[in-house]
């Protein structure tokens, strides 16, 4: 009988991954989560798959599954193949290689496979070969992987913490890494999975998702708590894993990370809805513009076409109280005449009497242009003022973030202007977005504010009655005056 149940429970593992974990950990409990996440590394397997994201909170098993029992269970399934598995540091992606050779050398395993072997002169945790041609090994991001392909290059977790996430720098390291050395090592027909926690909107699987599109990248996204019906029919509000992270416990975490890190962390939206640095709630929205206003401009240049930053020029006005007005806004990933020549037309159209750009290199390579189109089109009224870049984004941004706080930005409605709709959700996502074009060049603006004049709203001219009526109720007026002159001569004469 105990025969008999082993060899169920071995074809069970052969057959499938669920199978194959339970033999190998008879107590693995599996919560619905980690059935979802199952089927889809079965379906990378299979080879229906080819790119696959899995993002969830952390210390919700997705390691254990993804990157221990899989590549185990892979390799015994297909020993003529290779998997590459990475991670932010090499040692974590040993430390993966190590408990996947274990394994491969455990009594159920190799029951499991009888057709697969491990070559017994190559079985370091980092790396380990098949005798039917496969292998394994594991490599820290940004690391080499000369020589070896991968029929799965796996990669858990490409960034430590939110100080490496934070990090253009190193985002765009991981990024290069990505396509210049993962993506190479690919064999014919390979897939990729990257199963992480979410840290920023540009993140590797936001990256991946949104300039990789193209490769029809299958996302299984997992928040800690459902936000509607889920594909695991869970309903709006349930815990992931009611288990081990029931809602108490979850409430407790989110009030003690914080809005930002429990969005990206734990709800896998890693800009908060209610935005972290400019709150939805500050956004004004106005229908039409006050009668009198003094017009102001910025821009915030970029050199790359159709690709890397924007250019942005945002217009605004300022009213008697210094309120500002939003206007007009020009944003385009364009060659440098393209968006001189819609600043040219900004400039045409409002005459702003002072604009802001932030000197530098692309400045200083482009005044002459910019100045040569100034003088064709007889542009002579605006003051163009350079500021430099002293601070870093979000400091440079507080003057702007200070007066939305305090009612004082007003907004285009949504509806009259569509452009509003985006610069609404790069606000919402500063300073972890990808893009902040606009948000620098509104930056910009703010930092004018010191030497901004508000409009003056003129006096109406007074009828010559008012001014009459208003003389004669004013004692000692000019018209007194004139009166007791002409009094002294009539009384010299009758004398």
């Amino acid at each position: 009988m105990v025969q008999k149940t082993n060899k169920v429970a071995i074809d069970s593992a052969h057959l499938s991954l669920s199978g194959y974990i339970g033999l190998q950990y008879p107590d693995y409990i599996f919560s619905r989560h980690h059935l979802a996440i199952i089927r889809a590394l079965t379906s990378v397997e299979r080879g229906e798959t080819k790119r696959l994201i899995i993002s969830m909170p952390p210390r919700h098993g997705k390691s254990m599954l993804v990157s221990e029992f899989f590549p185990a269970w892979y390799l015994g399934r297909h020993p003529e193949k290779s998997i590459i598995t990475s991670s932010y540091a090499s040692e974590l992606a040993e430390d993966f290689g190590r408990k996947v050779r274990n394994q491969c050398q455990s009594a159920e395993w190799k029951a499991t496979f009888p057709n697969a072997s491990l070559d017994p002169s190559s079985q370091s945790s980092a790396r380990f070969n098949l005798l039917q041609g496969g292998s394994y090994y594991a490599v820290g991001v940004g690391g080499a992987t000369t020589g070896r392909g991968a029929h799965v290059f796996l990669i858990d977790d490409p960034v430590k913490d939110r100080e490496q996430a934070d990090s253009e720098t190193i985002r765009r390291k991981v990024k290069d890494w990505y396509r210049s050395v993962a993506y190479t090592r690919l064999m014919k027909g390979g897939a990729v999975i990257i199963v992480m926690t979410r840290w920023h909107e540009d993140d590797l699987a936001g990256w991946c998702m949104e300039e990789q599109g193209h490769e029809d990248w299958e996302l299984l996204s997992l928040p800690a708590i459902a936000e509607e019906h889920d594909a695991l029919g869970r309903a709006k509000g349930e815990a992931l894993w009611p288990e081990r992270f029931d809602l108490p416990l979850l409430e407790t975490i989110r009030q003690t990370v914080g809005p930002r890190e429990w969005q990206a962390l734990y709800q896998q939206k890693p800009a908060p809805d209610e935005g972290a640095y400019f709150k939805r709630e500050w956004f004004a929205t106005y229908d039409t513009l006050p009668p009198y206003l003094r017009y102001y401009g910025a821009s915030d240049y970029a050199v790359t076409a159709d690709g890397g930053d924007y250019t942005v020029h945002v217009l605004a006005g300022v009213d008697e109280q210094e309120n500002i007005y939003l206007v007009d806004l020009w944003r385009g990933q364009t060659d440098a005449l393209e968006w001189i020549d819609a600043w040219a037309s900004i400039v045409t159209m409002y005459k702003p009497q002072i604009w802001a750009e932030e000197g530098g290199v692309i400045l200083k390579s482009l005044d002459p242009i910019i100045r040569k189109r100034c003088q064709e089109q007889k542009i002579y009224s605006t003051y163009r003022q350079q500021f430099a870049s002293v601070a870093d984004k979000p400091t440079r941004a507080r003057s702007l973030q200070a007066r939305m706080q305090m009612g004082k930005v007003f907004f285009p409605s949504p509806s009259r202007c569509p452009w509003v709709a985006d610069l609404m959700a790069e606000m919402l996502t500063f300073p972890v977005g990808k893009h902040d074009d606009q948000v620098d060049a509104l930056s910009l603006l703010t930092r004018m504010l010191a030497e901004m004049r508000p409009a003056k709203v003129p006096v109406p001219e007074k009828t010559l009655t008012e001014r009459v009526n208003e003389a004669a109720a004013t004692p000692w007026t000019a018209h007194d005056l004139f009166e007791k002159h002409f009094e002294k001569r009539r009384q010299a004469r009758a004398v």
